[in-house]
């Protein structure tokens, strides 16, 4: 009976040893977060990339284990004991009793305590839920796709297992002796022990299943020198082999699925489906973003919507990194120069073609041609030079980029300038400055994802971008640090663990979700992305720091990488979008109140409508200029050319032949000299006249107001687009050949037809020599200071100098009343002459200023004398007709007037002509060009339309554009959800 029950006891406890050390259950732990059940216990299968569990000595515990077992006081006869007659049977089982009762005591209060211990350790561990986004969804899935049924034969069995524990037989022969007398507790008693054993299985830490006891762990100890260490070895390298097989294999699964969608997306692009497709939430979310980044560099306005900002120092590997998420070589490299200049937009995207284009831009870049590639870097290489002004090495203008492609993950990332300890030559001063206000204005969003690339070739202690990255996110809520080139780092750093503490953000001074370690080439530039992924690969799978547990499967690769910052994105983007989109709502209630209480009868026009309005009347003001009548355009040509004219024709003209003695040498003069005239100078000035007369008037109608219709906001854009025009305008070249011939036409004809023509030229010639004579009284005025008259009633005297003038004029005076047909000069001994009166009377005057006096005074005489010539040639028309035969009276100066008369009167309709037929065409055309490329100038219309009207107005269009956005994107965003 005894023996029964001890063997029964060793069957209870091997059974609960081989349950309880089973695989093919699954236990509770595997519905936990993977992050929790790798914190929780280590070693379960959480990843691809499995640190192997290290093997143990299993050794089953309970409270009877090291309790000393007492000898019976029961005296054998055998040797010569004899017994003792005093109940001996009642105490041996009192004692027994009491035993019993110990152990049972034991072995609960040892089972409680076990289990008191796991709850206060599992309360101390912390609650990773909210990480789970940091582990790629395709590991969740992992026991769906890999049969573990095979991984389980690829470990030991039960059989190898039991070895290691001790032998619980020769524990139950201690107690043979015993068997007979308490068989009814033993039952209880072996129940009460399995159940301490297991639950101190259940509330073990994954480390040691089981406590050994000092007899099966010198067992243990004794077979571990054997084979526990090849064991280990022959595991991990099981386990490893057995990743790669079902990693290959889902890799093949996810190539098949690519080709598949992309057949799929290729036939909804050939309208198989006779449907429309909607935008993807990533293209919709990337428009939004488009909107506010011009709306930002307008008027400074931040958002908070989520962006992927990727930072890291100069030549640490960002665009190496962003080159692999995108699966493509998209970017200008340089070997230790600075490559990006400018903040670039890269929108991801799924589609069936692997391209990319700009935001504005139609021409698509094919990514599977080179040629399509270096095109492609080349023109971004272009946009950042012309982005950057001039004196500066970097420009905060954005560049904005879209790739899609099969299987590409749905993001929008920021490539900032690399971060620089120090300015070289060639560089702006400011451009370490200017670098860290870029990063930390886009940083600095509370929402943004912060990807900080660190290379990990160089020592920890050379990082720049950590200080900053630790100063924007102290927390690390919201940053995920990349380790590139650690194949580098593994053959250069002496100590491998030191890569592993900053896998573990442990070296530097920041916090982070999440830590990657990548390898994104070899150096080679001109290495293709799926060369790079196959390098990666290999050299992960042979690396020592993952063989060696320092690095985890999930924290390798940059597929797992952009699996992990693409669903952060996603995750912060639906946490935040909908509060932004109440931001904007509030900001447009307040603009729109603000513009009804401002402008309550103008409608709300941004600056495109306002610059359409103001180009809509520019066009109808310059073709106005056609409707402006005939006789308008020749009187202005008219009066203009002659007031350009009229002081050559006066001095070089008429005046020099007017000295000549006789009509014959008098007409020969003026011919002569109207030639000379004519074939140099007259032509070119009659177009200048034109062209002046057609900007004034242009310019007139230009800034004419029109009433209540008038709005001064175009003012500035109007005069802009009147100077370029006029700037931008020339003159028909052939015109003036043509004005020679007309002009000199005209002047050759010394017919004058009727009586009419000879007063107009007679009235002609009064008025021009009546201003001539008004300007020479002006002149002598200042020249001799006022008469008598205006310095008794004004008070005024005068000067020395015009003293002299005065008297030296009087002296002039009596020269002429002495011979009246002097000549225009005065002769050396006139001079002499007139010099020693004058300084008889005690005035001391210069010769050449004797000239200059008798210049004017001779000129007013001359004027006065041939004003009353005019008067005796009114009555003369008759004598001309009869070419002043038999008469004194000769009027050849009547005739010049006409001849010059008629010439500008043929010049003037001439000009006319040109300027409604040609030149007023030409210059409505300038205009439409100027406001064209005004149109395509979008810095040339912010500085020409200005005020606060236009900011508002373009400030409100652009919130009421960002926020229906906002709202169509998250309706999308819930759809899909």
């Amino acid at each position: 009976m005894w023996r029964t029950r001890a063997a029964a006891a060793c069957v209870i406890c091997r059974s609960l040893a081989n349950s309880s050390y089973g695989i093919k259950r699954k236990s509770p732990l595997q519905n936990l977060h993977l992050i929790s059940r790798s914190i929780h216990h280590p070693y379960y299968p959480s990843s691809k990339f499995q640190r192997p569990p290290l093997r143990i000595s299993v050794q089953l515990f309970s409270s009877l284990n090291r309790l000393p077992i007492r000898k019976t006081k029961l005296l054998c006869v055998k040797y010569g004991f004899q017994s003792h007659r005093n109940f001996w049977l009642a105490r041996l089982a009192s004692r027994l009793l009491k035993l019993r009762y110990l152990v049972l005591g034991s072995a609960v209060g040892g089972g409680y305590t076990a289990k008191k211990t796991y709850d206060q350790w599992k309360d101390m561990m912390p609650d990773l839920d909210e990480y789970k986004w940091i582990v790629p969804d395709f590991i969740w899935e992992l026991d769906e796709h890999i049969d573990f049924d095979k991984l389980i034969k690829a470990l030991p069995d039960a059989d190898d297992l039991a070895r290691l524990l001790p032998d619980f037989d020769k524990i139950g022969e201690s107690f043979t002796s015993l068997k007979g007398f308490f068989s009814p507790g033993y039952n209880l008693v072996s129940e009460v022990i399995g159940a301490s054993d297991l639950l101190l299985l259940l509330g073990s830490s994954g480390e040691t299943a089981f406590r050994a006891t000092d007899q099966g762990y010198e067992n243990d100890k004794q077979y571990k020198k054997v084979s526990d260490k090849e064991k280990i070895d022959q595991l991990q390298e099981e386990l490893l082999r057995t990743q790669l097989k079902y990693q290959r294999m889902l890799e093949r699964l996810e190539k098949e699925n690519k080709e598949l969608r992309k057949l799929v997306l290729q036939r909804d692009d050939k309208g198989i489906h006779q449907r429309k497709l909607k935008k993807s939430l990533i293209d919709m979310y990337s428009e939004v973003l488009d909107i506010l980044s011009d709306y930002d560099a307008s008027y400074n306005t931040q958002d908070h919507l989520p962006r992927v900002v990727v930072v890291g120092d100069q030549s640490a590997g960002k665009t190496s990194v962003l080159e692999m998420i995108a699966q493509a070589r998209i970017f200008p490299r340089g070997s230790g120069e600075m490559m990006t200049r400018s903040p670039v937009k890269v929108t991801l995207s799924e589609g069936p073609h692997h391209v990319a284009l700009f935001k504005d831009s139609s021409r698509e870049f094919d990514l599977t041609k080179e040629e399509d590639l270096a095109a492609l870097r080349n023109e971004i290489e272009i946009r950042m030079r012309n982005s950057v002004k001039e004196g500066c090495t970097v420009s905060t203008e954005t560049i904005s980029l879209s790739v899609k492609g099969p299987g590409l993950q749905r993001m929008v990332l920021v490539d900032l300038p690399g971060v620089i300890s120090t300015v070289t030559s060639g560089m702006a001063p400011d451009t370490k400055e200017t670098i860290f206000s870029i990063s930390k204005a886009y940083m600095q969003n509370p929402n943004a994802i912060i990807l900080c690339i660190q290379d990990g070739s160089v020592d920890a202690e050379r990082s720049i971008v950590t200080d900053l990255v630790s100063q924007m996110d102290p927390q690390g809520k919201r940053t995920i640090f990349v380790l590139t080139k650690v194949d580098l780092a593994e053959k250069n750093v002496a100590s491998p663990s030191r890569i592993q503490q900053i896998i573990e953000g442990k070296l530097f001074p920041m916090k982070a979700l999440g830590y990657f370690a990548v390898v994104t080439g070899k150096g080679n530039s001109s290495e293709s992305i799926d060369s790079i992924k196959e390098y990666e690969e290999e050299f992960f799978q042979n690396s020592k720091l993952l063989k060696t547990c320092m690095l985890k499967a999930h924290q390798v690769t940059t597929k797992n990488l952009s699996l992990a910052v693409s669903d952060c994105f996603w995750k912060m983007v639906r946490e935040s979008v909908e509060q932004q989109a109440d931001a904007f709502k509030a900001t447009r209630f307040n603009l729109e109140t603000e513009w009804k209480n401002n402008y309550p009868r103008l409608r709300e026009l941004d600056r495109n409508e306002l610059f359409e309005k103001a180009k809509n009347e520019i066009l109808d003001e310059v073709i106005s200029l056609t409707q402006v009548t005939p006789k308008h355009w020749e009187e202005i040509l008219q009066k203009t050319l002659w007031e350009r004219v009229s002081t050559h024709v006066i001095e070089n003209i008429y005046l020099p032949a007017a000295q000549t003695m006789n009509s014959g040498t008098f007409n020969t003069t003026v011919d002569i000299k109207l030639k000379q005239w004519t074939d140099k100078q007259l032509p070119n000035k009659a177009v200048e006249v034109a062209w002046e007369t057609l900007q004034e008037e242009f310019s007139r109608f230009m800034t004419e107001q029109k009433g209540k219709e008038h709005d001064d906001i175009f003012d500035k854009l109007k005069q802009a687009v009147k100077e370029e025009s006029i700037k931008r305008h020339r003159w028909n070249e052939r015109a003036e050949d043509s004005l020679r011939v007309i002009q000199h036409n005209a002047l050759e004809d010394r017919s004058i037809s009727d009586k009419q023509q000879w007063d107009a030229a007679i009235h002609f010639m009064e008025e021009t020599l009546q201003s001539r004579l008004k300007d020479t009284e002006s002149v002598i005025e200042d020249m001799v200071g006022p008469d008598w008259k205006k310095r008794w009633l004004y008070w005024v005297g005068r000067t020395k100098e015009q003293h002299i003038r005065n008297e030296t004029k009087n002296e002039l005076e009596k020269l002429i009343k002495c011979n009246e047909d002097h000549a225009a000069y005065l002769a050396n001994d006139e001079v002499t002459t007139v010099r020693k009166n004058l300084e008889a009377r005690g005035v001391t005057v210069d010769p050449c200023l004797i000239k200059d006096t008798w210049h004017q005074i001779y000129r007013r005489y001359f004027l006065k004398t041939a004003l009353s010539h005019c008067n005796l040639c009114r009555r003369g028309f008759y004598y001309y007709q009869r070419h002043f035969v038999d008469s004194e009276l000769e009027c050849n100066d009547i005739v010049l007037f006409w001849r010059i008369q008629r010439m500008l009167a043929i010049t003037a309709n001439t000009l006319r002509q040109q300027l409604t037929n040609t030149e007023v065409r030409r210059l409505e055309k300038n205009v439409k060009e100027v406001l064209e490329d005004f149109a395509e100038d979008n810095e040339k219309k912010v500085k020409l339309l200005t005020g606060k009207r236009v900011q508002l107005a373009e400030d409100l269009k652009k919130v009421r554009e960002i926020q229906e956005k906002l709202e169509a994107f998250i309706e999308a965003l819930h759809q899909e959800k």
